[in-house]
């Protein structure tokens, strides 16, 4: 996997969980969220966590490009959650996402979940 940009939106894979706990959202999370917090975000218990919908956050959007091709935008790029800034992009941690998750994300997208 190269550090593209481009390979970014063509995989998504690291906003994909079946989990309702998987992104953690701290106070100052929230704060940096601002207006979209809310949207994107809610409670399990007394913790905040990113929401999840169809098997990923609700804050990415999926997009089909005229080719045909799947895109992923995160809708809060720049207030997204510390711990989505910390997974950088072509990292062990990215590279171990993308070996776990790929096969499901696709599998995912044959049955029009995104």
């Amino acid at each position: 996997m190269s550090n593209s940009i481009t390979d970014c939106l063509r995989c998504g894979v690291c906003c994909h969980s079946n989990l309702d706990t998987y992104v953690r959202v701290t106070g100052a999370d929230w704060d940096r969220l601002g207006v979209d917090a809310e949207r994107v975000a809610g409670f399990v218990g007394n913790r905040a966590y990113m929401r999840m919908e169809g098997g990923h956050c609700a804050a990415l959007d999926v997009r089909t490009t005229p080719e045909g091709a799947r895109e992923f935008f995160c809708t809060v790029y720049e207030r997204r959650p510390q711990l989505c800034r910390d997974l950088a992009r072509g990292s062990p941690q990215c590279e171990g996402e993308l070996l776990a998750k790929a096969a499901r994300v696709q599998a995912g997208a044959k049955q029009g979940m995104g």
